[in-house]
């Protein structure tokens, strides 16, 4: 029996849901062909060009607008910036550009959306993505960079949303994460 026999797709979704994360949502699109995802799997990749990766999976109606536009903004929600999560993680029934609703947006360079108010934001060029499996792993170059202060982040951990204070140590940590 292989390794990969031996782990179950339930067993590493549960396993998955032990690793907290920053909640982002990458937006991409224009007018009525904006789409957008509620992401953790995103990463730094260098800094040397600053540039970052995410995660998407191909059947997304996300997918065909990162391909056509080539560009996409990974917006790194605030603590509160819960619902704007929910929507375009899809569960409040809303698809493409009905996600956009209930927050503000503006443009940087690339002209993808960027959310108002959100802790950073980070506007990326599409480099390449790399197919693996049912997902496309993206690398993006980063051509402009917002950031907020003063509001710590919203955290995805155990199949929920979790809000951070800006102003926790360490020692307050798990207090801070309702433990």
């Amino acid at each position: 029996m292989t390794a990969e026999a031996l782990i179950s797709e339930a067993d590493f979704k549960l396993s998955m849901r032990h690793l907290a994360g920053a909640v982002s949502v990458i937006t991409v699109g224009d007018g009525q062909h904006r789409t957008g995802f509620t992401a953790t799997s995103v990463s730094s990749l260098s800094a040397e060009l600053p540039s970052v990766i995410v995660s998407v999976n191909r059947a997304s109606s996300s997918w065909p607008a990162l391909q056509h536009y080539g560009c996409f903004c990974v917006n790194v929600l605030a603590a509160d910036q819960q619902q704007v999560a929910q929507s375009f993680a899809g569960l409040d029934g809303r698809k493409g550009a009905e996600r956009y609703g209930d927050a503000g947006w503006y443009r940087l360079k690339t002209g993808a959306a960027a959310l108002e108010n959100a802790l950073t934001v980070l506007d990326c060029k599409l480099e390449t993505a790399f197919h693996y499996h049912s997902h496309a792993i993206l690398v993006g170059h980063i051509c402009a960079i917002e950031i907020r202060q003063g509001i710590g982040p919203l955290l995805y951990w155990r199949g929920g949303y979790h809000e951070l204070p800006a102003d926790v140590d360490r020692r307050n940590l798990a207090k801070a994460l309702g433990q």
